[in-house]
């Protein structure tokens, strides 16, 4: 009995892999199933059981070297059993070839993410055809995900994920998150009926001229502080990611910034907002709470300074006087540019939004 141990493909993707540690030596009895050795590719790492119970008796790959898919990389026999190493055939290191394959075979490969070099063709001169491709799936099913839709980024979403990338690249985002007590907006909400939303946006608007500093953008080297105070409220629609903007919101009541919201937020679900409409934020709160989100790290709407995360309101149990009471509680996340805005002045920013929101009055 001459039992080869082939290096194991771990994803469809998968060349070769290098052995981490052997946890055997050669000369040392294993048992089947036992843990024999690990193996790493780029995405995974795998102990491969012994195929056969044994004497390990030659190892090819050593720790830390590699070895393509199926390449034999040690071979078990039975206790007084020899070979040569002539009996084992090593296959052929891996090549690069040209890939000959049908636009269908191509396709198919693009769709399910296959590396059409791991298959084989059945056509001309080695030609990969679309059956080649299913049966490639068919031999993997269970380890390839189907691709059930596909969504091409265009339009609203494209612009979104470019503003986005370019906003992670560009600002180097930090994060500072503080709890507030929302019984006094929620007396608010029940007197005059408006959206949580509205209430936190004008609580922000009044902090934002008190902290000036938040309320501004970077161009060049050169800090900019915003006099007007135009606060973007983030919108989902069924296109993307919409972010209206509410001007002059320090300047506004809580039920004219509820009309405001309320009209822009239809506008934006019917695809009928102006230029105007999406231009000149200089900060941007956005609110998940509806969706059952405790907190979350929101991203910068470029070229603003900082943005505001809204989290659900949730009970939960607060010491108040040396008492145990339960409070309505909502989590604030505040994302701000460090290049401008330092981490005292984000938190005194923040403070200043608790404070206006727990002392809220008609």
């Amino acid at each position: 009995m001459v039992k080869k141990v082939v290096m194991p493909r771990l994803s469809l993707t998968m060349k070769e892999g290098t052995i981490g540690r052997w946890y055997k030596k050669e000369g040392d009895t294993v048992e089947k199933g036992e843990p024999l050795v690990e193996v790493l590719s780029e995405k995974a790492t795998y102990d491969l059981e012994a195929p056969a119970s044994g004497i390990l008796r030659k190892i090819f790959v050593k720790d830390g070297e590699d070895a393509p898919v199926n390449a034999v990389i040690a071979v078990i026999t039975a206790p007084n059993e020899t070979f040569t190493e002539t009996e084992i055939i090593q296959p052929p290191k891996i090549k690069e070839r040209k890939i000959i394959a049908s636009p269908a075979a191509k396709r198919l490969a693009k769709e399910y993410g296959i590396d059409l070099s791991l298959v084989k063709g059945s056509g001309p001169e080695g030609r990969i055809v679309e059956d080649d491709v299913k049966r490639f799936i068919e031999e993997s099913r269970g380890v390839l995900p189907k691709v059930k839709e596909k969504i091409v980024l265009s339009g609203l979403k494209k612009t979104s994920a470019e503003r986005v990338s370019k906003s992670f690249r560009t600002a180097p985002h930090s994060t500072v998150v503080m709890d507030v007590d929302f019984s006094k907006a929620m007396e608010i909400h029940e007197k005059l009926k408006a959206s949580y939303t509205s209430i936190i946006v004008k609580t922000v608007a009044e902090a934002l001229k008190e902290n000036p500093i938040v309320n501004s953008t970077l161009d060049g080297n050169v800090i900019k502080i915003f006099e007007d105070v135009n606060i973007g409220v983030a919108v989902a629609t069924e296109k993307g990611l919409i972010v209206p903007v509410i001007r002059n919101a320090d300047k506004k009541s809580i039920m004219e910034i509820d009309e405001i919201i309320q009209e822009l937020t239809e506008k934006a679900r019917e695809g009928k907002l102006k230029k105007e409409d999406l231009t000149g934020g200089t900060f941007t709160v956005t609110n998940l709470g509806m969706y059952n989100v405790d907190f979350f790290m929101p991203i910068i709407n470029p070229p603003e300074a900082a943005i505001l995360g809204v989290g659900k309101i949730r009970e939960k149990p607060v010491v108040i006087n040396g008492k145990i009471e339960v409070k309505p509680i909502i989590t604030l996340s505040l994302a701000f540019d460090h290049r401008i805005i330092d981490g005292a002045p984000a938190a005194r920013f923040l403070q200043k939004i608790k404070e206006k929101i727990e002392a809220l009055t008609e």
